[in-house]
C-alpha cells in the first residue's frame, strides 16, 4: 500500500512541478532522473506575451526611461499597472500567504512553510515566533491560461511589426 502512495505522490509532483520531490530517498533520486518539461518555459514565454500583448509590460521594462520627465513616467506607469493587473486578475488566481494587515503583530508558529514565510531581523529562540508583518506574500492558488499555440511561436513574446507601404 505504501508504494501505491508513493507512486500517486511523486505522479502528481512530476504533473505539476516536473519534478520528483525533494525528499524522495537518495537511491530514487539516482534510479530516475527526470528533466523539467519544455511546457513549463513555453507557459513563462506565455504569461510574459500575455503582459506584454494587454499592458506593453516588457516593452516598458527594456526601455531607457531615464530621459523622461517623472510626470510623462508616471503617466504611462498608472496605465502599463492597470493593463498588467487586469492580465493578472483574468489569468492567475493569487492569494496571500497571510491574511493580516501588514504592520500588525503576527505568529509564526512550528513546522511553518520556510519557502512562504521568511523571517527577517533579530531571530532568536524556537517557534512559535512574534513579530510584525511586513509583507503579507503571495502565492498562486489557480492558473488559468489559454491553449498554447502549436507550432515555434511558443518562445515569441511579441512578434515584430514591418509596416509595409
Amino acid at each position: 500500500m505504501n508504494r501505491i502512495l508513493l507512486a500517486f505522490r511523486y505522479f502528481f509532483s512530476i504533473l505539476f512541478h516536473g519534478v520528483i520531490p525533494p525528499d524522495a530517498g537518495p537511491a530514487t533520486a539516482v534510479a530516475v532522473k527526470i528533466e523539467k518539461p519544455v511546457e513549463s518555459f513555453d507557459r513563462a514565454v506565455q504569461m510574459l506575451a500575455l503582459l506584454q500583448r494587454d499592458g506593453r509590460l516588457i516593452d516598458f521594462l527594456l526601455e531607457d526611461v531615464t530621459p523622461y520627465p517623472d510626470e510623462q513616467l508616471g503617466a504611462a506607469v498608472r496605465n502599463i499597472h492597470d493593463s498588467c493587473r487586469q492580465v493578472i486578475e483574468r489569468y492567475v488566481g493569487i492569494e496571500p500567504i497571510l491574511d493580516a494587515a501588514e504592520d500588525q503583530p503576527v505568529s509564526v508558529e512550528t513546522g511553518f512553510d520556510a519557502a512562504a514565510i521568511k523571517l527577517i531581523g533579530n531571530l532568536t529562540g524556537e517557534p512559535p515566533i512574534h513579530g510584525m508583518l511586513r509583507h503579507r506574500g503571495w502565492r498562486v492558488k489557480e492558473i488559468n491560461l489559454p491553449m498554447l499555440p502549436q507550432g515555434s511561436g511558443r518562445m515569441v513574446i511579441a512578434p515584430a511589426e514591418v509596416e509595409v507601404p
